[in-house]
């Protein structure tokens, strides 16, 4: 289960003497939040894509007044997964969001083999930011919730983006659209995953607009004892364009 902390800012005298004056949604602005936890999943399903079998996926983040800086990553229990780190800076405000996301992997399949069949990756360096030899892929994300239905666009900006048919970059890009409801007493989201264009980042190589994630997830709190609770949840992924289809089961800590 993720632990929030809470830490007001400001003497806590001062806050008391306006605690009667201040509205209580005011006085919840003013506060800095921080969030661990991690996840424990069956398999690592991206956008329709399987990046991994069994994996830990720990994140740490801190918001203040819809400001937000998160790390998350993911390490698989084989070795011919990679680690990956993210790093996210976002603000939201009402259903609004937008956001800057970093995305880095310790290693890449070069798609060779050697002498004994053995998958030959290469070594990426966290540091190295060339314009032709960074691992780093940089993404910009927009949407609005607006409740029944939250919708998200993701272009990735620099970086090691995917490329076009003629070798240009290609601004991979991603539209979700995710839809919640109750049924059964469990909480349920449909999600529905698109790429518009051409690019090679997305399903190896996509020549132009197609669906490629369409998921049924279901989240519950499985109840250990009369304090302490385990989320869980589960979910189903068809990819249509590759027609790969994936089940996925995880733990939240």
């Amino acid at each position: 289960m993720k632990t929030t902390i809470n830490s007001k800012l400001g003497v806590i005298t001062v806050a008391l003497l306006l605690s009667g004056l201040v509205p209580s949604t005011m006085m919840a602005q003013d506060k800095v939040e921080a969030s661990i936890g991690a996840d424990l999943v069956s398999g690592y399903i991206w956008r329709g894509q399987n990046l991994g079998g069994i994996s830990v996926q720990p994140s740490l983040g801190i918001s203040y007044k819809g400001l937000s800086l998160g790390a998350w990553g993911s390490v698989g229990i084989e070795s011919k997964d990679a680690k990956e780190f993210d790093l996210t800076l976002g603000y939201s405000i009402g259903g609004f969001s937008v956001s800057i996301t970093d995305y880095w992997f310790d290693k890449t399949y070069t798609g060779d083999v050697d002498e004994y069949g053995k998958e030959i990756y290469t070594t990426n360096k966290y540091f190295q930011y060339g314009a032709y030899s960074t691992a780093h892929v940089f993404e910009a994300q927009v949407g609005y919730d607006f409740g029944p239905l939250a919708v998200n666009w993701y272009t990735n900006f620099a970086g090691a983006d995917g490329v076009k048919e003629n070798g240009k970059r290609a601004y991979s890009s991603y539209l979700a659209l995710s839809a919640p409801f109750k049924l059964g007493g469990l909480d349920w989201t449909v999600d529905l995953g698109m790429v518009p264009w051409e690019t090679t980042f997305y399903n190896g190589y996509t020549s132009g607009f197609c669906v490629t994630d369409i998921s049924l997830g279901a989240s519950k709190e499985i109840k250990i004892t009369d304090s302490f609770s385990v989320p869980t949840f589960a979910k189903v992924t068809v990819n249509p364009r590759t027609e790969g289809a994936y089940f996925a089961f995880g733990l939240s800590f």
